[in-house]
């Protein structure tokens, strides 16, 4: 019972705190303030600011200044400058990510329906895995029992 009473107190408190909370944006809507107008000039355009840090750039590998050409960033390899950013290689990879999904999606669906294909050809020649294992498994038999025969000839001759 107790458990019941504090859910019911913990909804009743979510409820209140919601609907002040949905009345408090009703009532103000999303910004009344009045806009002031500055009188002021605007001062000449200062001298850009340096940032306080800059993206470390970093020598990209073989492999990365291949992935930046497959990605579209550069047109060929010797475009590729020394240092290049971090988030412009981990752009340029997923890129090429997402493109090799691409890929890979339409090989598995080609592969699919080729599957199908094969299945409905084999259907119509009345093949099926049934039948293969079937098959094989007398062919075991029959090398078996043939092994058997050897064996049993080759105990007489040497008796």
């Amino acid at each position: 019972m107790n458990f019941v009473r504090s859910r019911l107190s913990v909804r009743s408190l979510l409820g209140q705190r919601c609907r002040l909370v949905s009345e408090t944006w009703s009532n103000r809507g999303m910004c009344n303030k009045p806009q002031e107008a500055k009188a002021e000039p605007p001062a000449a355009p200062a001298k850009a600011p340096h940032p306080l840090f800059k993206v470390p750039g970093c020598k990209p590998s073989p492999l990365d200044r291949k992935i930046l050409v497959w990605s579209g960033r550069f047109k060929t390899v010797d475009q590729i400058p020394e240092l290049v950013s971090y988030d412009m290689i981990q752009a340029a990879r997923n890129k090429v990510r997402v493109k090799s999904c691409y890929v890979m999606m339409v090989a598995t669906i080609a592969a699919c329906m080729l599957m199908v294909f094969l299945g409905k050809r084999a259907a119509a020649r009345n093949e099926s895995l049934t039948n293969q294992n079937m098959e094989k498994k007398a062919r075991w038999r029959e090398e078996l029992q043939k092994d058997r025969e050897v064996a049993v000839s080759l105990s007489e001759k040497a008796q």
